[in-house]
């Protein structure tokens, strides 16, 4: 018994130490699990882990959830001290902006024989889904380009269209159909920028050639008779060619914006534009500065810069050749400032004709000022039909230069471009027209005021005017006035003793036909 009891004794204690040594291999065990190298090995494996990529992590998961996977390659060991990650992008290869569409890149030729029209679309059609994108015409390149329409209103906003080269218009009369009223029609954006040296040339000279029979006349052009009575009708149009064949008689203008905000033309020259170069319809924000015009002066209706309904508009810095009016200012304009501009030749700054086929027309807050004109057929003129309604006022003319004009001053409700019109007593009303340091020399008539009988022009002012006759080809003519209203601030030269002091005694007053 004695020996059996220390046996089991002997053999209760070993097994006691063996337990305690597998207890404190476990303790040691999870106590380095907890230890500072795992957790640096744990970090540099899980950064390793991102390297590999999502769905490697995933199939890694999978493993310690019992899922099968084909066993990885051997990977070298980790250090237990990594050196710092480098999160520096890898170089990549340089690639195109993505906010730049050439048309070259569309499939554009530029040999100026080739049709690029769409290519041109197409690449607009790509430059319209980026905000802030550029449409490049690249220089040293020809574009024969047709009718064709950039619009909206889904593009994006602030598009500049970048034109370095030069865009052709098409002679040939089945690019253009029955006829079109415009050619490059910009329509329905916002913030959109026509800029750079290039050049939109029109090939007016295959319009113009049926000139004669088909386009209305400046009406002022009655006025000028030469000295020898034989006025000629019709000045000699450039030849047309003898393959494009009759064009339509609807003539397009070259470059049109219409129900378009913040729009900005500039350094671009438009040239033989069929009709209108450059025109702006129902548009809110306009700026064209530094850019020019370029048609010569016996071209029809071929106005420099058209206004139409639209409004906030600045036109500075820009010379213009035409052979119409260098600007001319249609109803629905307002808060319009033009200022250093060279005009001619042409038929100087216009606002009208208003008031056409008995409509309603509302002009105000025009200003025109340090402008310089040479050879022009009129200056500064407001122009209006009979039997319109509506009014202009507000309206300053200042610091103009002319020299070699026919009829530096003109207001002209008569207006009629055809060989008659008929008498009407309504009349768009015109009130508030000022015209201060107006100087130089003109070559038929200084001034000619022809107001509505029923509506007179009232508060008409007159400053600083300095005008002198130079005789060259035809007759001169002293200042006329007629139901013209206001008063003289300086003396005049030559004196303008037409012009009726004060108000008319009998002007009915404006009715609310004509108030706009």
């Amino acid at each position: 018994m004695e020996n059996m009891s220390g046996f089991s004794f002997r053999s209760l204690t070993f097994m006691l130490f063996i337990a305690l040594l597998v207890w404190s291999s476990s303790f040691h065990t999870c106590n380095a699990r907890r230890g500072k190298h795992w957790r640096e090995i744990r970090g540099n494996s899980a950064s390793l882990a991102k390297k590999k990529g999502k769905n490697q992590g995933n199939s890694h998961q999978k493993h310690h959830n019992g899922v099968s996977k084909p066993k990885p390659p051997p990977q070298k060991a980790p250090s237990l001290h990594p050196a710092p990650k480098d999160d520096t992008p890898a170089p990549s290869p340089p690639k195109k902006s993505s906010t730049t569409f050439n048309v070259l890149d569309f499939g554009a030729k530029g040999d100026g024989k080739s049709d690029d029209t769409k290519a041109f679309q197409a690449a607009w059609t790509e430059a319209c889904k980026v905000a802030a994108s550029t449409m490049i015409v690249p220089a040293e390149y020809a574009f024969l380009v047709g009718p064709i329409s950039f619009s909206g209103p889904y593009c994006q906003a602030n598009i500049v269209f970048q034109l370095d080269g030069t865009i052709i218009a098409p002679t040939n009369s089945n690019a253009w159909g029955r006829g079109l009223f415009q050619w490059l029609d910009f329509t329905k954006l916002v913030g959109i920028t026509i800029q750079g040296e290039g050049t939109i040339d029109g090939s007016g000279s295959v319009w113009w050639q049926d000139y004669p029979f088909e386009d209305p006349i400046d009406n002022e052009s009655e006025f000028i008779v030469p000295l020898n009575n034989t006025a000629q009708q019709h000045p000699p149009m450039p030849v047309r060619s003898e393959l494009s064949g009759k064009m339509p008689s609807i003539k397009p203008t070259a470059l049109r914006f219409y129900g378009s905000f913040n729009v900005t033309v500039t350094g671009i020259t438009i040239q033989n534009s069929p009709q209108c170069h450059l025109k702006f319809d129902n548009c809110i924000g306009v700026v064209v500065h530094d850019m020019r015009t370029s048609s010569p002066g016996d071209s029809p209706n071929t106005d420099g810069i058209h206004l139409q309904n639209s409004k906030d508009v600045l036109i500075h810095s820009t010379d213009l050749a035409c052979g119409d009016d260098c600007v001319s200012i249609q109803t629905g304009c307002s808060n319009v400032y033009i200022h250093n501009v060279n005009c001619g030749p042409g038929h100087g700054i216009s606002i009208g004709g208003l008031g056409k086929d008995n409509t309603k027309a509302c002009v105000s807050n025009i200003t025109v000022r340090d402008v310089v004109m040479h050879g022009t057929m009129t200056g500064v003129r407001i122009k209006t039909w009979q039997g319109g309604s509506g009014s202009v006022q507000g309206v300053l003319f200042s610091n103009i230069q002319v020299s070699e004009v026919q009829l530096p001053i003109v207001i002209d409700q008569f207006y009629c471009d055809k060989s008659k019109c008929k008498n009407q007593t309504s009349a768009v009303a015109l009130s508030g027209i000022t015209y201060e340091k107006i100087r130089g020399t003109y070559t038929v008539k200084p001034v000619h005021f022809a107001c509505s009988d029923a509506l007179p022009c009232m508060d008409v002012s007159l400053t600083t005017i300095e005008l002198q006759p130079q005789k060259e080809q035809y007759h001169l003519y002293d200042p006329f006035c007629w139901q013209t209203f206001g008063e003289l601030n300086t003396p005049t030269m030559p004196p303008i003793s037409c012009l009726q002091i004060g108000k008319p005694s009998s002007n009915r007053p404006q009715s609310d036909h004509d108030t706009c």
